[in-house]
């Protein structure tokens, strides 16, 4: 068990995940507002939108508006997530810092039902996308290993499955002469527990000692806040996770909350165990409180109901 890390690292994924997923589509107007507030908070990279197939993904069907319409800041990274080769291209396109990355998924099943591509045909693909990255000039920085704790349709993912999807990623980096800064495991479906983080982080580290790993959570189950917890316990200083708790993968199969782990409450957390993130909690709380004014329902992030523990101390 390594020791807590000093800093920590949120990528915000809520105006992406989060969207995409959700039951009201909004004006591209709201969508805007809601990635500029984010970036006012001291998030440092923040996913705004997804290019995919508007039959699949409706609320992503504006994506390239949303991207032109931002008012960035020389401190922030605005990307987007793509899962093909033509959702590249679209983002090469648009006034997005592109983000270059390797994704492979575990299970078999999920990556057909995600992407339409068998795990074998999603490996060519990346390639396709290493070429586009020389030809213009985008550093390999992450790969993803999705279902990397489980799946909706295979239910248990082999670990060893697991190894090897983050060694073919490597060894893609290697093909091209791309060292990578990391692998991110993503708990795709909500199935991680404690004990999972441990187990799974702990064999990538046994066979990679000095590969940096991030985390992809989601809070399917109740359970993202403490696997969080076990993964700081081992060192782990990168989470993707959503303001307010929103998010979900639309492919996932389950009908539990979906969202995935929550930034406000991340940041709480990390806070009140001096593990420093740059983020301004009671701004990103208020970013939260403007999610559920913008969906019009209730959100399921826990800080954002509660507030932080300021006032109290304030008083004091």
């Amino acid at each position: 068990m390594s020791d807590l890390p000093k800093h920590v690292h949120i990528h915000e994924e809520g105006p992406r995940e989060g969207i995409q997923i959700e039951k009201r589509n909004l004006a591209v107007s709201d969508k805007v507002r809601f990635i500029e507030t984010i970036a006012e908070t001291g998030v440092k990279q923040i996913d705004c939108v997804s290019f995919m197939n508007p039959k699949r993904v409706p609320n992503m069907a504006d994506a390239d508006e949303v991207a032109k319409a931002i008012r960035k800041r020389d401190d922030v990274r605005y990307t987007g997530l793509w899962l093909n080769t033509r959702g590249l291209e679209r983002a090469l396109a648009l006034p997005l810092d592109v983000v270059g990355s390797i994704r492979m998924t575990a299970s078999e099943t999920f990556s057909v039902k995600n992407t339409n591509k068998t795990i074998a045909q999603t490996e060519a693909e990346q390639r396709s996308w290493m070429e586009i990255y020389r030809d213009n000039d985008i550093a390999l920085e992450w790969g993803y290993v999705m279902t990397a704790f489980g799946c909706s349709f295979e239910g248990e993912v082999p670990v060893e499955n697991v190894l090897k999807m983050v060694e073919t990623i490597l060894n893609i980096g290697t093909e091209y002469g791309q060292p990578l800064k990391g692998i991110y495991l993503a708990d795709t479906v909500g199935f991680a527990t404690p004990l999972d983080i441990e187990t799974r982080i702990g064999a990538v580290r046994e066979r990679w000692p000095d590969l940096k790993i991030g985390l992809h959570l989601h809070d399917t189950r109740g359970t993202g806040m403490a696997n969080v917890y076990a993964a700081l316990r081992m060192g782990v200083d990168q989470f993707d996770s959503s303001v307010a708790g929103l998010g979900g993968c639309p492919f996932a199969e389950h009908k539990g909350a979906a969202g995935n782990v929550c930034s406000e409450d991340i940041v709480f957390m990390c806070h009140e165990m001096d593990i420093e993130t740059g983020i301004d909690l009671e701004a990103l709380i208020e970013c939260a409180r403007m999610a559920e004014d913008l969906f019009g329902h209730e959100l399921p992030g826990k800080v954002m109901h509660a507030g932080s523990l300021q006032r109290f101390r304030q008083v004091a």
